[in-house]
């Protein structure tokens, strides 16, 4: 049995992993999906109390503490890329491996802010910033930037997408450890859309990093729009810690 904490990302919550959670679950293993602060079931306090990025970490540190995990699989899709970094750095003790979903994949001292592309949307985030504006509002096109086509799905979505507050992209995870750096690592770049060229950056990083890396033919959210076959590479990194080789065919989950 496998422990997966499944860490969201921007404008998200733990709701988006419901798909994919029961996918891991029938497989034996235990799956925890908390919401980081200001977000999701807690977007209450967004605007209310300070919300950095450690703020975030310490969500998902308090989560393997209180829980009492161990031997955990801790999953960061997107901007979660760096609050895995950082809860490596913090508590590498109770991690087995590290999964960057279609994530940040920062370089010691980098921000997300620093990771960002050079163009107008980026731009005018970072203008905000500048203007010491709070919260970053959710595009109304945000479910299509995401990869959520289905009619359906973009409305459950839409009703659950909550701003981003905007301090969590200033800071840099703190620097890890011998013992933090020594935790293997996976990547899984998801190959349709427009995230698909930013996130080959860091595909291409954890590439040289010698990592493991997965092409995921999907958009960014696939935990929503592909659960199946995300299932699958997260089955089959698990099983590669245990020493077992026998995947599960996603058609069958």
């Amino acid at each position: 049995m496998t422990n997966f904490v499944l860490v969201h990302g921007t404008a998200h919550g733990g709701w988006c992993s419901r798909s994919l959670s029961p996918l891991l679950r029938a497989a034996g293993h235990e799956v925890y999906t908390p919401t980081l602060t200001g977000l999701g079931a807690s977007s209450h306090l967004a605007g209310k109390i300070p919300i950095t990025l450690a703020t975030h970490i310490e969500d998902v540190t308090n989560t393997l503490f209180y829980e009492d995990l161990s031997e955990v699989v801790l999953v960061g899709h997107s901007y979660a890329g760096m609050v895995i970094t950082g809860v490596a750095a913090k508590q590498p003790e109770r991690l087995a491996h590290l999964v960057y979903l279609d994530a940040y994949l920062p370089n010691k001292g980098e921000r997300e802010i620093d990771l960002w592309p050079q163009n107008e949307a980026y731009q005018s985030a970072r203008e905000e910033i500048e203007r010491g504006e709070t919260l970053h509002p959710v595009p109304s096109n945000f479910a299509a930037i995401m990869g959520i086509t289905d009619p359906e799905l973009v409305e459950w979505a839409k009703a659950r997408f909550t701003p981003q507050p905007l301090s969590t992209y200033k800071d840099a995870p703190p620097a890890g450890s011998a013992e933090s750096s020594s935790i293997s690592r996976t990547y899984i770049h998801c190959t349709v859309g427009s995230y698909a060229s930013i996130m080959q950056v860091f595909a291409s990083r954890a590439q040289g990093f010698g990592w493991k890396v997965y092409n995921l033919s999907a958009g960014h959210d696939a935990m929503l729009t592909h659960p199946k076959e995300l299932a699958y590479i997260l089955l089959e990194v698990a099983n590669s810690l245990s020493g077992q080789t026998a995947g599960t065919d996603p058609h069958h989950l």
